[in-house]
C-alpha cells in the first residue's frame, strides 16, 4: 500500500510547485499586473526622458522602480506597496545611501550601512518598502551620475521616478476597478453609541485575541493588521456556510413581499411601515425592480421617496441563508431583499426570518453530532 500511494503524493507535490505562493493570486490576476507593470515603467521612462533631455547624464529610471512595479501592480493590498510606502521609501532610502557614501568611503562598509540605516529610517517614518534597499545601494555605488547630483538623487530622480509610478498605479487600478490605495475596513463598532461591542464580535474572537497570536508567533506578516482581523471574521462566516449551507434564501425568505412605488408620498411608505410593523420597506420603479429601501429614519423629514431612499442590502435566492448574517448583524441593516438575476424582488429575509431559520438549524446539527 504503501507504493501505491507514493505516487499520489509526489504527484501533489509537484501540484503546488506550481500553485500561488500568495493567498489569493490567480492568473487573471497576475496577468493584470504585468500590464500593468509594463505601461507604468515604459510610461515613466518616458515621462522622466521628457524633463530630463536625452543628453542628460542621469538615468532615465532607477532600478528599483522595477521592484516597486512587482508590489504595486501584483499586491497592490500590502502595506508595503502603498503611495507612501512607495514614494517616501524610495526617497528617504536613497537619502540615507547618498549620506552613507558621504561620510564613509569604504564602499564595502558604505552599502551596509546605507542599507542598514535606510530600514531603520523607513521604519521609523512608517514607509517601509523592500525596493528602499535597493535605492540605498544605487546611491552609494551608482557612480559619477549619482556623485554629481549629489543630495539632489533621491529628489531627482528617485521621488520623480516613484511619483510618476503611484500616479500611474492609481490611474490604472481605478480604470480596473480595483482598490487602490488600499484601505483596510475598519473594525466594526457599535452603531447605536453604547459601549457595549456590536453584536457581530460578541461570540468568537477578538480583536485582541489576533493581538495575542500575532504576539505569539513572533513573525512579521505581510497583510494590514485591520485586514488579518476582516479575514478571519470572513473565514467564520465561511465555515458556517458550509456546516448550514442546504438551507437557502428562498426556503426562508417572505414572498408576500410589502413594498411602495418610487412615486409614492412620504405618508404612504410611513404608513405601510407602521400598519405592518416592519423596519424596512423595498421601493421598485415600473416594472418591480429594486431601486433601495426606505425605514422611518429616511422619512423622518420627508415629503415624497425620491432622494431618500436607502442603498438596499441583496441577495440570490439560491445563496445559502447563513451567508446574510454579516449583514444582518451589522447594527444597520434590518432586512436583506432577495432579487433574481434580473434586479427584480422576489422575496425579502428579516433578522427575526435567519434567527428563526438558525433555530431550526441547530437540533439538526446536534442530531447529526450525535449520530
Amino acid at each position: 500500500m504503501s507504493n501505491s500511494s507514493t505516487p499520489k503524493a509526489d504527484s501533489s507535490h509537484r501540484f503546488r510547485l506550481f500553485s500561488p505562493v500568495l493567498a489569493g493570486a490567480t492568473l487573471r490576476e497576475r496577468m493584470f499586473a504585468c500590464l500593468g507593470a509594463l505601461i507604468a515603467i515604459a510610461l515613466t521612462g518616458m515621462v522622466s526622458g521628457y524633463f530630463f533631455g536625452h543628453g542628460s547624464h542621469l538615468p532615465l529610471i532607477v532600478a528599483p522602480m522595477g521592484a516597486s512595479a512587482v508590489l504595486l501592480f501584483a499586491v497592490p493590498a500590502s502595506p508595503l506597496a502603498q503611495p507612501w510606502s512607495i514614494i517616501g521609501g524610495n526617497t528617504i532610502s536613497a537619502m540615507m545611501g547618498i549620506l552613507a557614501a558621504h561620510f564613509i568611503h569604504e564602499p564595502i562598509i558604505a552599502i551596509g550601512v546605507g542599507v542598514s540605516l535606510a530600514i531603520g529610517a523607513m521604519s521609523f517614518t512608517r514607509c517601509l518598502h523592500p525596493p528602499g534597499g535597493a535605492a540605498a545601494l544605487t546611491a552609494v555605488l551608482g557612480g559619477p551620475a549619482v556623485a554629481n547630483w549629489g543630495l539632489l538623487f533621491p529628489f531627482v530622480p528617485v521621488a520623480l521616478n516613484s511619483c510618476i509610478l503611484v500616479a500611474l498605479g492609481i490611474l490604472f487600478h481605478k480604470l480596473g476597478r480595483r482598490n487602490y490605495p488600499h484601505v483596510a475596513v475598519p473594525a466594526p463598532f457599535n452603531t447605536h453609541q453604547t459601549i457595549d461591542p456590536p453584536s457581530a464580535v460578541r461570540i468568537g474572537f477578538r480583536e485582541e485575541d489576533v493581538d495575542a497570536a500575532l504576539a505569539k508567533f513572533e513573525e512579521t506578516f505581510d497583510i494590514d493588521r485591520g485586514d488579518l482581523s476582516r479575514l478571519l471574521r470572513q473565514v467564520e462566516v465561511e465555515a458556517a456556510v458550509r456546516s448550514h449551507g442546504a438551507v437557502t434564501c428562498a426556503d426562508i425568505m417572505s414572498r408576500d413581499l410589502i413594498a411602495v412605488g418610487e412615486n409614492a408620498t412620504a405618508e404612504e411608505a410611513r404608513a405601510l411601515l407602521l400598519k405592518h410593523n416592519i423596519r424596512t420597506l423595498p421601493v421598485k420603479d415600473g416594472s418591480g425592480r429594486l431601486i433601495g429601501t426606505v425605514g422611518l429614519r429616511e422619512l423622518m423629514h420627508a415629503e415624497r421617496l425620491v432622494g431618500h431612499t436607502a442603498a438596499a442590502v441583496t441577495g440570490l435566492p439560491d445563496a445559502p441563508a447563513i451567508s446574510l448574517l454579516p449583514h444582518l448583524t451589522d447594527g444597520r441593516t434590518h432586512a436583506v431583499v432577495i432579487v433574481d438575476a434580473g434586479g427584480h424582488m422576489v422575496g425579502l429575509i428579516s433578522q427575526t426570518d435567519l434567527l428563526s431559520a438558525m433555530a431550526h438549524m441547530l437540533p439538526e446539527q446536534m442530531a447529526q453530532s450525535a449520530a
